[in-house]
């Protein structure tokens, strides 16, 4: 069994992943947490590269922006993306956003 340093929350939640401020593409958040997510997509980067990333949380009026995350794996179920830089903005409305994952009830 793999040990997480940081919780990971499901969620269902689009995305765009973005390459060098010109190269723009949708996919599906999957999991999340403090350092990094799991993205659904088409694209299939290889490791090691680095993209920014948008996170369109469902009734915020701005997506929260990752402006730097690496690609650690990529495979048939998507693509693991750490989270390397972020702005203490964007920060603190992730960290309020795994808050309330982490409150929302477990579903029976």
């Amino acid at each position: 069994m793999v040990t997480r340093k940081f919780k990971r929350f499901a969620v269902a939640m689009s995305s765009t992943v973005i390459h060098k401020d010109q190269f723009k593409h949708q996919g599906s958040v999957r999991d999340l947490s403090a350092k990094g997510c799991r993205i659904e997509s088409l694209i299939k980067p290889f490791t090691g590269m680095q993209m920014s990333l948008l996170l369109h949380v469902s009734g915020a009026s701005q997506p929260i922006r990752i402006d730097n995350a690496a690609i650690r794996w990529c495979g048939a179920h998507g693509m693991g993306m750490e989270f390397l830089s972020i702005a203490p903005a964007d920060s603190a409305r992730l960290g309020l956003l795994l808050k309330e994952l982490e409150a929302r009830p477990i579903p029976t």
